[in-house]
């Protein structure tokens, strides 16, 4: 079903209720989507520190209050325990399950363990409506796939406990688009700006462009070259790497749809 028309309040409800549980590209045309990262109330600012030291990779949009269920700013009267269509869970840093609603998950741990603080971090799905606007292709959506992303062997900035390397996406360009990808997105800051790498997946790491970390493979035609964009999964990245006793995340590619239009990110 093509959701690019929906407003975001329809398409939460749906994702609410079960019914969408696959990836949130191309839904929601011109509004904001979001990554997700919930952690315990004694590592939120140390998270909050990562966040500002590393702002390509982890742009924020919104935290939480204390104990909160809802992104009241950015999606007043959402659940962000039900309204993304699948989550991740980690426990000491060790990636234990998915899960389409972590609600009873949540509550339960700030009844016997404290307060959850919530992270929504740009996301650069965000910035693909203006690149089809501009008449330049996006793959994933083409191929009905998710994203290809990719750990690299850039180093983020660590703060307290958390550190890690950055995690890129990947869309292949038509040569003569590369100028005016990277201006529209280079525009957009806060959902991750302008490619990070153009055309050499070898110098992030990368050995193999085919087999990408997360996501799904995508098809590079003649004539077209891969740009690399930091990626809000290098949260999960550095959540495995620096092991917290506690974490959910959106799985891969399942964002969170924002109120908020993609004109105030400019």
């Amino acid at each position: 079903m093509d959701m690019a028309g929906y407003k975001p309040e329809e398409v939460r409800r749906l994702i609410r209720k079960g019914i969408i549980k696959e990836p949130t590209t191309g839904m929601c045309k011109g509004y904001v989507q979001g990554n997700l990262v919930i952690l315990p109330e004694k590592l939120a600012y140390d998270f909050l520190l990562f966040c500002q030291r590393n702002p390509r990779s982890c742009p924020l949009l919104e935290v939480s209050d204390a104990g909160s269920r809802t992104f009241s700013l950015t999606a007043k009267g959402s659940d962000l325990t039900t309204d993304i269509p699948r989550y991740r869970i980690y426990e000491d840093g060790v990636y234990t399950r998915e899960s389409t609603d972590v609600s009873e998950l949540f509550d339960e741990y700030q009844k016997t363990k404290g307060k959850l603080v919530s992270f929504l971090i740009g996301c650069s799905f965000t910035f693909e409506a203006e690149l089809l606007e501009a008449d330049i292709p996006v793959r994933q959506l083409e191929e009905g796939v998710n994203v290809p992303m990719y750990n690299t062997n850039i180093p983020c900035v660590p703060a307290g406990m958390f550190s890690g390397n950055m995690v890129v996406s990947m869309r292949p360009i038509p040569h003569h688009q590369v100028p005016e990808a990277v201006a529209i997105t280079g525009a957009m800051p806060k959902v991750h700006g302008a490619p990070i790498q153009i055309g050499y997946p070898e110098v992030l790491g990368i050995k193999d462009i085919s087999r990408p970390d997360y996501g799904d493979s995508v098809t590079i035609k003649e004539g077209e070259v891969p740009l690399f964009w930091p990626c809000g999964v290098t949260p999960q990245a550095v959540v495995m790497n620096s092991r917290p006793s506690f974490a959910i995340t959106h799985a891969p590619g399942h964002m969170f749809i924002t109120d908020m239009k993609n004109s105030r990110l400019k």
